[in-house]
């Protein structure tokens, strides 16, 4: 069966936050790409993700002009807090830095991206079978699928890979061409979602004795918290009754403060992991956010660092369309990589600060509590928290 083909100049795997800010950004400058998704629109939709933007971020969708529900719903925080030995410690970010973060789901994110790129005739190929990439290293690129049992096939200039961790593009790589960095954790992350008012206008990070802590939000009516716990660790051993008494136990204070308990809407186990794939491109395949490099989401990096790839990437593409200059495309990797292995450093930092450490002793107990007040005492180095946190400009 002949398969249906299609031109484009630019062609995307993954309909994300990075493929959708990517095609859109694209289209600002008039450069056409097709979008080709393995998933329907209601699951990438629906995903529920990371949810603290960057100033950075949120100044991009913005500008981009996909920022008007964002600014609307988005919960702006000015600090967070940091509790140990029973009290809260609070950095203000903004005062410290001028820039502050925003609470917004990723799959909102991901809503408003798809809605623009519909309402301007983009073309995303949702639920795509069989989805593979040719070519990239030696001619044009070519995306090949199945839709609906036909043969498809999108044959472009550039190729972007934006599918995620367990995506297709980067293990499509020829195994010379790629040097993988990983550190796997000995812990995990039991998230929940509750019906609940969250006890804090803002992020609360905790380290306990028990395990690391978060309270975040994803609304002013729906509460986020997660515990540290085994990475093999089963649900069915997890009750709600003994979710929320461990919660409790965890961010106790002296001074009494207490969660506010509701009905448990999803729990799920998260692993923890930092990974990075060098380069990011190879030929005309371009590796873009969770494609190319995993954070633990202690820091709050993972969708933060996509957006900057994408932001990097578009603009190196207009400028070879527009002026013919592959200068920017050939630095592509080298430029993400240095915002990448910064945000490496920072998030491994803040996991191995918070977290309990199985094979710790007192001494490295002790040495984590100095950590943490030598960061609440010192206003230079709360100043360079709050810069790591709140995100440098893209």
């Amino acid at each position: 069966m002949r398969a249906n083909r299609q031109i484009t100049q630019v062609g995307i795997v993954g309909a994300g936050p990075a493929g959708l800010l990517l095609a859109h950004l694209l289209h600002l400058e008039g450069i056409e790409s097709i979008i080709v998704e393995n998933r329907s629109r209601q699951y990438t939709e629906e995903r529920v993700r990371a949810g603290v933007l960057e100033q950075g971020t949120v100044d991009l969708l913005c500008e981009a002009g996909v920022g008007c529900r964002l600014r609307r719903e988005g919960l702006v925080h000015h600090g967070v807090e940091l509790r140990f030995e029973g009290c809260g410690h609070r950095i203000d970010m903004h005062e410290l830095t001028g820039r502050s973060i925003t609470v917004y789901g990723q799959n909102e994110v991901v809503k408003d991206l798809a809605d623009a790129r519909l309402a301007a005739g983009g073309r995303i190929e949702y639920e795509a079978e069989a989805v593979s990439i040719h070519d990239f290293d030696c001619g044009r690129p070519l995306i090949r699928y199945r839709r609906d049992g036909r043969p498809c096939e999108i044959a472009c200039e550039y190729l972007a890979g934006c599918d995620g961790f367990h995506g297709i593009c980067r293990p499509s790589l020829p195994q010379s061409a790629i040097r993988v960095f990983e550190k796997i954790y000995p812990f995990a992350w039991l998230g929940i979602l509750a019906a609940a008012e969250p006890a804090s206008h803002e992020l609360i990070y905790v380290r306990h004795d028990r395990g690391f802590g978060l309270l975040s939000m994803r609304s002013r009516n729906l509460t986020r918290l997660y515990l540290q716990c085994r990475p093999d660790e089963h649900l069915d051993e997890w009750p709600d009754c003994r979710i929320w008494e461990e919660l409790s136990a965890r961010f106790a204070t002296d001074d009494g403060f207490r969660l506010n308990e509701g009905r448990i809407l999803q729990k799920g186990v998260t692993a923890m992991r930092s990974f990075v794939a060098e380069p990011m491109q190879c030929g005309r395949l371009f590796l873009a956010g969770d494609a190319a490099h995993i954070v633990p989401p202690t820091g709050a990096k993972g969708l933060n660092l996509a957006a900057a790839d994408v932001a990097v990437l578009a603009r190196a593409l207009v400028r070879r369309f527009q002026s013919g200059d592959s200068t920017w495309l050939e630095r592509y990797s080298d430029t993400c990589l240095r915002r990448v292995w910064r945000a490496q450093r920072f998030s491994w930092w803040m996991t191995s600060v918070l977290h309990r450490l199985e094979d710790a002793d007192d001494f490295d107990r002790r040495r984590q509590i100095a950590e943490l007040r030598h960061l609440v005492e010192s206003r230079a180095a709360s100043t360079s928290f709050a810069e790591n946190y709140a995100g440098f400009p893209i």
